[in-house]
């Protein structure tokens, strides 16, 4: 039976006949390129595929320099054609070392370079794609928890209602886009989506910001402003922080949820205005009320319907998709080719307890794109090396690890030659067949062993 054709990107501006029959003989479809726009345009397919890349058409730094753009995209596996001399060139040393998983030196028999090429293909085959579905996601939140499920499930219902909104969460949480995904689910959606930090703003700032004022109310004061209620009139007004309002600011805005209309300072006539409120605060408002910091009153306006949203740590592997998310959003920041999170990295997520929430992984992972060295992102780059949990093995399953791990080192310094890597372990090549069956790493429906 035929076998299944793949794709090989070959960057080349004089492409080899011989080559090309060599992998067309093993079943692989070439696509020849000539350009680095072209380059780019194959890669943007997204598919799976191996890369060929011949630095001898590398004519200068800027060719140099639009390649390692190409040579960052996750789903492709490089290799390298370069002659010795070549190599003494600081910029093709880079390019080879941060962006291809291999390298072949010219002049090289062309089922060596098929054979490398055939492994760049099978590395990144390695790597599992992260596919982000969609209908699991709120604006732009995403989540495939239990708990962020039953947030969408509640920003639905509400959003189809008038009522002021109350969304309580830790800081980082994403209460703001919660607030701009009810909006945009409401029959208000066409209207303005108007947010105030209120704990950001001064007090004796913050009636002049929330209600606007004529010209001449105070000094300074040269022209009317229009304040962030009548700027939102018609669509949603998000209070941020609203457990950090000023007292003196608070009988204010109860004033206006219940009547409907604002006073500019200076000024002499009130002005209706129509809005949905929305509020939020990370603030426990019962504790507040009791202390006197929060009028009970206004607290009632306010939280008609109550939304609660769930903390990064609890929201199991939802951890993992979204820094995944964010890896493939910023990738193009690192200096190198960024593949994922190494095992490590992963567990000490899962370990630790993000007070920051998402903002918080947000703020590592990027931090982490640019300042880490290898291909993978690990524990350390995330500064979460503490939160790394050592699990204890026993001497049969430390052994047979050293184990597995000598055999797949041997078997790819070999490019996969069972009689090479045997005689390299030390064994026979029935002994290594049978290990590599016991170990699960090749199927025993053969029961002979073939000659490579």
């Amino acid at each position: 039976m035929k076998a299944i054709t793949r794709r090989v990107i070959y960057f080349t501006r004089n492409a080899s006949p011989e080559l090309l029959a060599s992998f067309e003989e093993r079943d692989w479809e070439v696509e020849v390129i000539g350009s680095v726009r072209d380059v780019r345009r194959a890669v943007d397919d997204g598919s799976l595929a191996a890369g060929l890349v011949d630095l001898s058409s590398v004519f200068d730094a800027h060719d140099i320099a639009a390649l390692e753009g190409c040579l960052a995209m996750p789903n492709v596996g490089w290799v390298a054609m370069t002659a010795t001399p070549e190599l003494d060139e600081a910029a093709v040393r880079r390019l080879v070392r941060d962006y291809c998983f291999d390298y072949v030196t010219l002049p090289a028999a062309n089922a060596r370079i098929v054979d490398t090429v055939g492994h760049a293909c099978g590395m990144i085959a390695l790597g599992e794609p992260v596919f982000v579905n969609t209908s699991m996601a709120e604006g732009e939140m995403i989540g495939n928890c239990d708990a962020m499920l039953a947030l969408f499930r509640s920003i639905r219902k509400v959003a189809t209602t008038d009522a002021s909104v109350f969304v309580y969460g830790e800081s980082g949480t994403g209460k703001e886009l919660t607030a701009a995904a009810i909006h945009a689910r409401s029959p208000r959606r066409s209207e303005p989506f108007v947010a105030i930090n209120c704990g950001a703003i001064p007090p004796h700032l913050l009636q002049s910001e929330l209600f606007g004022y004529e010209r001449g109310a105070f000094t300074g004061a040269s022209q009317r402003k229009i304040g962030r209620v009548e700027a939102a009139h018609g669509g949603t007004l998000f209070l941020d922080e609203i457990g950090d309002l000023p007292l003196e600011s608070q009988a204010s805005l109860l004033r206006f949820l219940q009547e409907n209309t604002i006073d500019r300072l200076g000024g002499i006539d009130s002005i209706d205005v129509d809005v949905r409120i929305i509020s939020a605060t990370h603030v426990d408002m019962e504790a507040a009320i009791n202390d006197g910091r929060f009028r009970a009153d206004l607290y009632h306006r306010l939280c008609v319907l109550r939304i609660d949203e769930p903390p990064l740590r609890a929201r199991g592997k939802d951890i993992e998709l979204l820094a995944l998310y964010t890896l493939d959003r910023y990738r193009k920041d690192a200096s190198r080719r960024v593949y994922g999170f190494s095992p490590d990295a992963i567990a000490a997520m899962h370990q630790y307890d993000w007070p920051g929430n998402v903002r918080e992984l947000i703020n590592r992972v990027r931090r982490a794109i640019v300042m880490s060295e290898g291909r993978t992102i690990g524990a350390d780059d995330l500064e979460l090396s503490n939160y790394v949990e050592v699990v204890p093995v026993t001497l049969a399953q430390a052994r047979e690890t050293a184990e597995r791990q000598a055999i797949e080192l041997a078997l790819l310094r070999h490019r996969g030659r069972l009689g090479d890597a045997a005689r390299e372990l030390g064994i026979s090549r029935t002994t290594l067949y049978r290990l590599l069956i016991s170990h699960g790493m090749r199927e025993g429906e053969d029961s002979t062993v073939a000659e490579s």
